[in-house]
């Protein structure tokens, strides 16, 4: 994979822009907007770009940082799903936790935002409290978000319960959007102003990159990640007009920066800290990017995929035709189309030919290589098969698994587990041929590849079984899919 952006400045500067704002303050609520762990998106965009740069940061300054997590009631509720991980919210809650404990990071509390007496909410209250984890009720605000007075009064923010915090650096981060992250900053500025405290907020953020352009790719990729949120990038008119620098932003900062500014200036008895929602960002992304042209390629290509899953997620109902609209309008924005990626074409000329499912991955020298579906395994188990046996340099007509390893599996699948679908899936294929490894040296070369295909393009002329596309995700393929269901069967096993 080509680097076009220096992870270790990119940390450096990072780390040094944070303590800089910690300073300014008794303690800094530092928002962390997107995803604090595995920033595949970012990873993609950015080639070279550490996925766990923010996770890693904070175990930097966990001696003077504690952790709030946010959690809005509503998606409890509706057991709100985060697709990069296929969990609810909650259960992101709790893997967000393991992590930061796992680093020793203090996590102080979560706050159950948009409380009115969900029973979901109650029991993952009730679930949380007893795991021994702190849990706060935040209930919507009132006068939110035109009647100021009432905002900062004891019937707006002071309404809501205080987290008690003791370090001079606060994070609050979030399982998504939506979550409860700047009410939960603003209420807690409010209760440490009646205290006495002087206390600080700002926002981490990596994308939209400030200083970019508006239409530069990796914004535009941006955009077309949150184009079910219906966020949209901006010029900072406010940044314009307090100094005379055109900055990106995007639409859901600039909305509510008034109020924001409206809020701090009450708390702060008129000193105004910020003069637009770029001063109130921590982003130093843009200043590590090495190669521009590396890293528009990669965001072009991001935003093909973006337009891929859109189709994929319309076709099963998640998001509506909207959403592809928008980002098929951001494609033609950049000039750019899915016959951008010559995986696209491969996979389905392969599958017209074949009639059965096919998956395509371009190697690094350009070479693509196919696997198509069979009696015995998923076109993605064919496909990485034959793309670790040419990387490996083994003749295509050497079988890696044996069938003394195979046939088990199969009986169990249908004799004991009683499964239709009796196909094995790329985890199951990906265990035998660890098992063959142990006692063959070109299945050992051959496993020995899989490291190779992080950063590759791959493409699937249908939409992939769950636990195949995890299995590509977790190797950091860059996969896209058809928006066609490979069974006409109404319900099939993944």
């Amino acid at each position: 994979m080509e680097i076009g952006f220096d992870k270790d400045f990119y940390m450096k500067k990072q780390s040094q822009f944070i303590l800089e704002r910690i300073e300014k303050f008794d303690k800094l609520y530092l928002e962390f907007g997107g995803k604090l762990l595995e920033d595949f998106h970012a990873g993609r965009v950015l080639p070279g770009f550490d996925v766990n740069a923010k996770i890693k940061l904070l175990e930097k300054l966990k001696d003077k940082a504690e952790i709030i997590i946010p959690i809005n009631a509503k998606d409890l509720e509706r057991n709100k799903i985060r697709a990069d991980y296929g969990i609810n919210y909650g259960l992101t809650v709790f893997h967000l936790i393991d992590n930061l404990r796992e680093r020793k990071i203090s996590v102080n509390s979560v706050v159950i935002t948009q409380f009115e007496n969900q029973p979901a909410a109650e029991i993952y209250k009730q679930k949380l409290e007893h795991l021994g984890i702190k849990v706060y009720l935040h209930t919507k605000t009132k006068g939110y978000p035109t009647d100021i007075e009432t905002i900062i009064s004891d019937e707006g923010y002071g309404k809501n319960e205080y987290i008690e915090t003791t370090k001079p650096l606060v994070v609050v981060t979030a399982p998504g959007p939506g979550s409860g992250k700047l009410a939960t900053c603003m209420c807690q500025l409010y209760h440490e102003y009646k205290r006495g405290v002087k206390a600080g907020y700002a926002k981490f953020e990596t994308f939209p990159i400030w200083n970019l352009p508006l239409k530069h790719p990796v914004n535009v990729a941006y955009e077309a990640a949150t184009a079910d949120l219906k966020d949209v990038n901006m010029i900072d008119h406010f940044h314009l007009e307090a100094y005379g620098k055109t900055c990106v932003n995007y639409n859901r900062d600039i909305e509510v920066f008034p109020v924001v500014r409206a809020i701090m200036k009450k708390l702060s008895n008129g000193d105004l800290v910020y003069q637009s929602p770029t001063d109130m960002g921590v982003n130093m992304a843009g200043f590590a990017i090495t190669d521009d042209e590396i890293v528009r390629k990669a965001a072009c290509k991001e935003v093909i995929r973006r337009y891929y899953k859109a189709l994929c997620d319309c076709k099963q109902g998640l998001c509506d035709n909207s959403v592809p609209e928008k980002i098929e309008f951001l494609m033609g924005e950049l000039n750019i189309s899915v016959n951008d990626r010559p995986v696209v074409a491969a996979a389905l000329e392969k599958s017209k030919k074949e009639m059965l499912p096919v998956t395509a991955i371009q190697l690094p020298d350009g070479k693509i290589i196919t696997g198509k579906a069979s009696e015995l395994m998923t076109a993605s188990c064919s496909m990485l098969l034959n793309a670790i046996k040419s990387l490996a340099g083994i003749s295509d007509g050497i079988k890696l698994i044996s069938p003394l390893v195979i046939n088990p599996i199969l009986k169990l699948k249908k004799n004991i587990l009683k499964q239709k679908d009796r196909v094995l899936n790329l985890e199951q294929v990906l265990i035998a041929l660890s098992i063959c490894a142990a006692t063959n040296p070109a299945v050992e070369a051959a496993l020995s590849k899989l490291g190779e295909l992080e950063g590759l393009e791959a493409h699937s002329s249908c939409i992939l079984c769950a636990s195949d596309e995890d299995v590509l995700k977790r190797l950091k393929v860059n996969i896209s899919e058809e928006p066609e269901f490979y069974s006409k069967e109404l319900f099939y096993n993944k």
